[in-house]
């Protein structure tokens, strides 16, 4: 839940959907400290909050890493080594879910704004899970969210690779770097430095591949992040378990994205709409194909039925109070299908 949208009582949970729907969907530009150095830290009222001064001479608002290092968010499936360390999870991914990626307090940094030089999918008939970015050697590489280093080391085809695990859940994957600049266990801040751009590993020159991975599971990067403007799509991320298909990338479709950021409540709304109208196109298609006899003098239930093609049977079950003695009445109406 998003530090500034308290919820004040159940009367209020339809405009506080409402506000966190909207305040969810804003874009986030990238943080402009990348780099910059802390000067001091300051207490607030709140233990989980602290002031951060910089040596530029701004500040900000930041949560104590302290109050979510040590959650079991940070212990569990906790692998320094393992690129999946939740190979063994007993729990299916949902077929949708929403991950908040930035509640008010949390920062973002793009890792570098440019076009993304090899996509997310197949290459060459092999997986490729991540984006590769140009990135010179020797760059800085920012870290993308606050969270806790994972993984840094050299693993493979990765080469020099820092996996950072973040409070939303997300893990974000930095490889091909030339040095890295952080240990498994350290708490890094958006925009702080984690290593240098390089070529380490199977690379065939200088980029930075980028991969963001939930529970494992890797999904297109730019789903969540535009690297040719440097912007955050949405602080809440709306997914798709077919995010996960290796062959399913990032396609801007309007219309995609007003379904994908539907609040419940609106959810709520259209299943109640589209009950309404199937109930309603059901009650006309069985109006349109019922039918009426008129009964005439000779008629009899037998007749009427062989003359309709039905039962007797039939014709009492569609007539409350109609059987087979019934005396039939000249003029009266009796359905027949």
């Amino acid at each position: 839940m998003c530090a500034c949208l308290p919820v004040f009582g159940q009367e209020q949970d339809h405009t506080a959907d409402s506000l966190r729907h909207v305040f969810g969907r804003q874009e986030v530009k990238s943080n402009t400290r990348m780099g910059t150095k802390y000067a001091d830290t300051l207490d607030t009222g709140n233990p989980a909050v602290k002031v951060v001064l910089y040596d530029n001479g701004t500040y900000r608002y930041v949560k104590d890493p302290s109050a979510v290092a040590d959650t079991t968010l940070f212990t569990e499936f906790w692998d320094e080594r393992a690129v999946n360390p939740y190979h063994q999870s007993p729990d299916p991914i949902p077929d949708q879910f929403s991950i908040w990626v930035l509640d008010s307090l949390d920062t973002y940094c793009c890792p570098y704004q440019t076009t993304v030089r090899s996509k997310f999918g197949y290459r060459h008939g092999r997986r490729h899970q991540g984006v590769d970015l140009p990135y010179p050697t020797g760059t800085p590489v920012p870290a993308a969210f606050s969270g806790k280093v994972r993984i840094s080391d050299y693993v493979g085809g990765y080469g020099n690779l820092v996996v950072i695990r973040h409070a939303s859940g997300l893990e974000t994957f930095y490889a091909h770097l030339s040095k890295r600049n952080v240990n498994s266990g350290d708490w890094v801040s958006a925009g702080d430095i984690i290593g240098l751009g390089g070529s380490t590993g199977r690379s065939t020159g200088p980029h930075l591949h980028f991969e963001t991975r939930y529970r494992g599971a890797a999904f297109d990067p730019s789903w969540l992040i535009d690297f040719e403007t440097g912007t955050l799509r949405h602080r809440l991320l709306k997914v798709r378990s077919w995010y996960f298909n290796p062959n399913q990338r990032y396609v801007q479709n309007v219309d995609d994205e007003d379904e994908i950021f539907r609040t419940d409540e609106e959810d709520r709304i259209l299943a109640e709409k589209k009950a309404k109208e199937e109930a309603a196109a059901r009650a006309r298609a069985e109006a349109a194909a019922q039918k009426y006899h008129t009964i005439r003098s000779g008629d009899t239930l037998s007749g009427i039925a062989k003359k309709y093609h039905t039962t007797v049977r039939r014709i009492c079950a569609l007539n409350p109070g109609l059987t087979e003695r019934t005396v039939l009445k000249l003029g009266r109406k009796i359905r027949v299908r």
